[in-house]
């Protein structure tokens, strides 16, 4: 398994070692960290150490990879999104792997963006390479839209981009994609296939997130409304200066990522009609976001979002 120490990895191998897999992680390589009991580190940018570290002349059922970029950034993107699975999948063939299941993102239906660009690139290499193969794309993750539980408690505002209505998402728990994750390697209409996935319920707005999150808190509904021309004078502004640094480019790059979150739906995208469709995207699950937003409030401290901060 790859990307086993994200939340979304991390339940992604609870629930293979629930169904009685036998999980070995492939981490990346970091001064600062020790491998944990069956983990190996390897080098993901070099075909030799995925053979030799990882697989170890052993033998594979499936490779299942959580792994992402953490940024986003185009430098990034293609170093993990694209080459450094292009080099897992060549080492899983060559070890006589069967099946590979990948977490992908549901954005990629509008690629728009270099770290989707990337993602796509190796879905189609995963397509063409004669594993069998399931490309999991999820719909927004709960964590990533628990931004402003904190902002709400300090007395402020819940941010909105327009009137909150722009776009709707059915986001998934990390546990629920886990377990849907884990079930692809034995459900067989899940096998060759593009697999679109949100979670239980019916689809839901920001303002109906901020909404629920004043009731949860006991607090009387405030919002402010950001325009979208605000933040394209922002990205306009930075891909101006982006010539003079890597380091503006990169943030021009991750405004244009934060713009396209809030302004596009993550829901299937119905090829037929070219709109994001509510009814049409495929739920799993149990766990709903309101669920987890009463957890988080009734535990008091809002989850480390990392790089999965829409606000």
């Amino acid at each position: 398994m790859a990307g086993a120490t994200g939340t979304i990895g991390q339940a992604t191998a609870r629930a293979l070692a629930a169904r009685g897999y036998e999980v070995v992680s492939f981490l990346r390589r970091r001064p600062d960290r020790a491998a944990p009991e069956g983990a190996r580190f390897v080098d993901f940018s070099d075909p030799a150490s995925l053979a030799q570290d990882g697989f170890a002349n052993e033998r594979f059922d499936a490779v299942v990879s959580c792994m992402a970029s953490r940024t986003g950034a185009p430098k990034d993107a293609w170093a993990i999104d694209h080459q450094a699975h292009v080099n897992l999948l060549e080492a899983a063939k060559q070890a006589g792997v069967q099946k590979f299941v990948q977490l992908s993102a549901i954005c990629v239906q509008k690629p728009l963006l270099e770290f989707q660009r990337a993602k796509l690139a190796f879905e189609k290499a995963l397509i063409e390479s004669g594993l069998t193969y399931s490309i999991v794309r999820p719909t927004a993750f709960f964590k990533s839209l628990s931004g402003q539980i904190d902002r709400l408690r300090a007395g402020k505002p819940y941010l909105l981009l327009g009137d909150g209505a722009l776009t709707a998402c059915k986001p998934i728990s990390d546990d629920d994609l886990g377990a849907y994750l884990a079930e692809c390697l034995e459900d067989e209409t899940r096998q060759n296939r593009i697999l679109p996935i949100g979670g239980p319920g019916e689809a839901i707005t920001p303002r109906q997130q901020g909404e629920e999150l004043f009731r949860l808190l006991g607090l009387e509904p405030k919002f402010t409304r950001v325009p979208v021309a605000m933040m394209d004078v922002i990205i306009g502004v930075l891909r101006f200066l982006s010539p003079l640094s890597s380091r503006l480019a990169d943030k021009a790059e991750l405004a244009r990522i934060g713009r396209y979150y809030a302004t596009e739906s993550m829901l299937w995208l119905n090829p037929e009609t070219g709109r994001y469709d509510a009814e049409g995207t495929p739920s799993a699950g149990t766990e709903t976001l309101f669920d987890f937003y009463a957890a988080v409030i009734a535990g008091g401290v809002a989850p480390d979002r990392g790089d999965h901060a829409v606000f």
